[in-house]
């Protein structure tokens, strides 16, 4: 297996392109020193990739043209539980889309949470409307429904609200939902790392009045790239096509608004279809794994897993650690780069970097005192007992500071 920089998942000073120069160690009892490097999150293909990658290319079928597509659409739809999939070329432009032919346009606010990937609040922006930070529940590391409920109830101006499932794990739509509802305001799941996840009983995907997906390297199910807007308004699915192909009308050159390259090409359909064939495999492997490091974190001061609803099953796409402040989390990359094993710092909040300074916002500091304070820990699908073994004896060596505040 040939690991990047990006697959290892370490940015250290130890760390240069899948090599790792290791300083002089004193190693704790059962902690391993090894040369073999146990990356964060790489793809798992074990499956048919090879046999439906060759085929598009016997086949000719390469680019956004070829059956592949419209099967991995319909596949995701059934797995979303919705009526409609419309692929595109990242998890970014499938949401841009969904904002997009719900209407959202210039000026108008969007409420996203803080604590989540650039792609939400850059989708937003993308389509002429404007992020409004929320802050987010301390029991699910999720958007926060009391405080979109008191905005909602302030602000008419609000357009749309934008719910992230975090880490896998499904915000609590059920209240959001509802009090979108009684506004008349559409609500959509970033579910870009959330295949596979249920929200009592229910899969995302199907919880708002639209979703979309990610197939990006690092996710459970990868297409080389890739995303899927699903949804049950087949008028937006229609408009979401049209703009996903330049908006052109049939065979001529004739276009009938301003749309965009958007189109999934068809040898990335394959290779997700092949992934989706595996599904349940992958998913039971990530919950295997999750349940493993929560055994090996119990009764520990220094770390906390994210908390888990009762009503939620996570997809668990990535695990991950929170630590007790900032300086602690890199000092337990550094400590698992160091043992060639692969962690990263999860996300910081947006609200205060550069690009979204102006925005408005609505916080409580539960994300800012968990930013930059999560680390996630390798959690591939093809991730062997022995392998986690490495990744928890390595735990076991580290100590942070104690008493993890409450988020």
């Amino acid at each position: 297996m040939v690991i990047n920089c990006y697959e290892f998942g370490a940015a250290s000073s130890h760390l240069e392109c899948g090599s790792v120069v290791r300083p002089r160690l004193t190693l704790q009892s059962g902690d391993i020193l090894s040369d073999t490097i146990i990356p964060l999150a790489v793809p798992d293909m074990r499956g048919n990739e090879a046999v439906y990658l060759a085929r598009c290319v016997e086949d000719n079928w390469v680019s956004s043209a070829g059956p592949d597509v419209e099967t991995f659409e319909r596949r995701m739809a059934d797995i979303a539980g919705v009526e409609h999939a419309v692929a595109t070329v990242n998890g970014t432009s499938a949401l841009y889309l969904a904002l997009r032919v719900a209407g959202i346009g210039l000026g108008q606010s969007v409420l996203v949470p803080d604590f989540t990937f650039a792609a939400t609040a850059n989708a937003v922006l993308a389509a002429g409307g404007v992020p409004y930070f929320v802050d987010i529940d301390p029991e699910t590391w999720t958007l926060d429904p009391t405080l979109v409920s008191e905005i909602l109830a302030e602000d008419a101006s609000i357009s749309a609200v934008v719910a992230v499932h975090v880490l896998g794990h499904p915000a609590d739509m059920d209240r959001l939902a509802d009090v979108c509802s009684r506004h008349g305001v559409p609500l959509f799941e970033d579910a870009a790392g959330a295949i596979g996840a249920r929200y009592k009983g229910r899969p995302a995907g199907s919880l708002g009045d639209g979703a979309i997906f990610s197939f990006n390297g690092n996710k459970t199910v990868t297409a080389g790239g890739g995303g899927m807007l699903v949804t049950n308004n087949g008028a937006w699915a229609d408009r979401a096509r049209l703009l996903s192909t330049q908006a052109r009308d049939g065979a001529a050159y004739r276009y009938v608004d301003a749309g965009f390259n958007y189109r999934m090409p068809n040898i990335n359909a394959a290779l997700g279809l092949a992934q989706l064939e595996r599904l349940a495999e992958m998913l039971a492997a990530k919950r295997a794994i999750a349940a493993r490091y929560d055994v090996a974190l119990d009764g520990r001061a220094d770390l906390t897993a994210m908390p888990r609803a009762g009503w939620a099953d996570s997809g668990c796409w990535l695990y991950s650690v929170r630590c007790s402040m900032r300086e602690e989390a890199a000092a337990l990359v550094r400590h698992m780069a160091e043992r060639n094993i692969g962690a990263r710092v999860f996300w910081e909040i947006l609200s205060d970097q550069p690009p979204y300074r102006d925005a408005s916002r609505k916080l409580t500091g539960v994300a800012a005192a968990l930013s930059g304070t999560v680390v996630s820990l390798p959690c591939s699908s093809q991730l062997t007992v022995a392998e986690q073994g490495r990744v928890i004896a390595a735990l076991a060596a580290w100590r942070g500071a104690d008493s993890v505040a409450s988020a």
